[in-house]
């Protein structure tokens, strides 16, 4: 499935219907009088979050979406009928912005919120809503009004407990293979990944969270560098980071300041979400390298990084149960405590 997390959609809600102009003829009723009904509402158009989405690409081959106008009205005083409601199913995450792609209309975080993107037009009156005492067969009746309609916009940000950060080829997918059942593209080229990637990471029974595989960010993504700042907004939703960093490049303390520096830029805030910081590939370098590496990365961000492997394996569990700890997970005791060996451990 392709993956898409912005996109632009016309949704117009239905017309409604008009009131009917008629006048009751029947044998032996002399006086007939005005009969005309009114016509229906028009449908409404909800948007509506669902389970098991996670792209917007079906708004890029559909992108106008209407409800149903309301059924006129007719003689013997008969209503037309409401029009059926329009709901725009969206993935739990998506923010709805005006045409201006600023002003937020709504964000839907939580399964079944549903909010109202157009109003329906009310019904038009039949010719028996004006008869007075001085007017008895007014031959007046109401058109329908019309639907709202209007442009949005949407835009998905993955909802994930915890997201991996880093430069293109950083070993952000490897180690999500090696953490979850997901299966990211891994090549030996940068920005092999093109979209985030979701997977769900299990430890043991009842304790399971959801990791967010970030594209590979770059010295000015918050401007729109690389693959631009709109994958930094699906890290506004995780709670904590692990910021992977080659062991094998020139300037790890480098790396690090500069995804620092583009989450800063992007938002304030999220320079204040939990970051575990690790060095990957080390079973790539000798043990003398890898500790000059930790070393000057220690020196850069304040604290002792995590050294990983993901191809070998090499404290992945560890790293996922550092994650579980900040996410609050109530059995982490009781996975520490059990004493599973890393080769044991499968995703």
């Amino acid at each position: 499935m392709k993956f898409l997390d912005q996109t632009k959609i016309y949704v117009k809600a239905g017309d409604g219907g008009r009131g009917s102009s008629s006048f009751r003829r029947e044998a032996y009723v002399e006086f007939g009088g005005p009969d005309g009904g009114d016509g229906g509402r028009g449908g409404h158009v909800y948007a509506e979050a669902v389970e098991g989405l996670n792209t917007l690409i079906d708004f890029r081959y559909q992108q106008h979406h209407k409800a149903e106008r309301g059924g006129h009205g007719m003689g013997k005083q008969r209503h037309g009928r409401s029009g059926e409601d329009k709901t725009v199913k969206l993935p739990v995450g998506t923010q709805i912005f005006e045409e201006d792609q600023e002003t937020l209309i709504a964000d839907l975080t939580e399964v079944g919120q549903r909010v109202l993107l157009a109003r329906g037009g009310n019904g038009g009156w039949g010719n028996l809503h004006f008869k007075t005492s001085t007017n008895r067969a007014p031959r007046r009746a109401n058109p329908g009004e019309e639907g709202e309609e209007r442009t949005v916009w949407l835009r998905l940000k993955l909802i994930a407990d915890a997201g991996l950060l880093g430069l293109p080829n950083a070993g952000k997918s490897t180690f999500m293979r090696a953490a979850t059942a997901a299966k990211p593209k891994v090549a030996d080229y940068p920005f092999t990944t093109l979209h985030p990637g979701l997977g769900v990471v299990e430890l043991g029974p009842g304790t399971r969270f959801v990791l967010a595989d970030i594209p590979g960010l770059i010295e000015g993504a918050a401007e729109g560098a690389g693959l631009g700042h709109r994958f930094l907004g699906h890290v506004e939703r995780c709670k904590v980071l692990l910021h992977l960093i080659d062991c094998t490049q020139d300037d790890p303390a480098g790396a690090w300041r500069t995804i620092r520096k583009e989450l800063e830029d992007y938002q304030p805030e999220m320079a204040n979400k939990p970051e575990i910081v690790a060095l990957t590939k080390i079973d790539a370098l000798t043990e003398e390298l890898v500790d000059a590496q930790a070393a000057e990365l220690e020196a850069a961000c304040g604290h002792k990084p995590m050294r990983l492997s993901s191809v070998a394996r090499t404290n992945v569990r560890e790293a996922l149960i550092a994650l579980a700890r900040h996410l609050g997970d109530l059995h982490i005791a009781e996975i520490e405590a059990s004493g599973e060996e890393e080769e044991e451990w499968r995703p």
